[in-house]
């Protein structure tokens, strides 16, 4: 199990793999950002986008599976997160599109208040196939200090 004390600042990953499908963006768009030029050509075609591309919060929903898969294989004892800070959509993300992550661990601290718990700050930046930075955003961990040995 990776704990608190595992971690390193300055430390960098790259993990992830997600193809953007149409079927998808769509599905997503119609649940949450209905907004036109997530659901259809024709209507994307009319905007800067110039075609159907995928919801920002959909970028980040698929970010999300990725870094929660990561976690599973590095068996990480995570405690969730408080929030994110920076997020920044860069490019558009199309029907497609082949996404990944990296991250850099920028800063941690034990918690004040919760000493059986350290606070992570981590930049993560999910790029396309082409390798260009689509999306953002520096995420704010919690993680379990290692358990006193009895």
């Amino acid at each position: 199990m990776k704990y608190f004390e595992d971690l390193v600042v300055g430390t960098k990953a790259s993990f992830g793999r997600y193809e953007v499908t149409r079927e998808e963006v769509v599905e997503f768009a119609s649940k949450y950002d209905p907004q036109p030029f997530h659901l259809s050509d024709e209507a994307a075609a009319q905007t800067h986008f110039g075609r159907l591309s995928a919801s920002g919060w959909h970028t980040a929903a698929m970010a999300m599976r990725m870094a929660v898969e990561n976690m599973k294989d590095q068996r990480s004892a995570g405690l969730g997160s408080p929030g994110l800070d920076e997020l920044r959509w860069l490019k558009p993300v199309y029907p497609g599109d082949t996404l990944r992550c990296e991250t850099e661990l920028l800063e941690k601290r034990v918690s004040r208040s919760r000493p059986e718990m350290g606070i992570t700050k981590g930049r993560t930046t999910v790029f396309n196939q082409h390798d260009q930075a689509v999306m953002t955003y520096i995420a704010n961990g919690l993680i379990r200090t290692r358990p006193a040995e009895k």
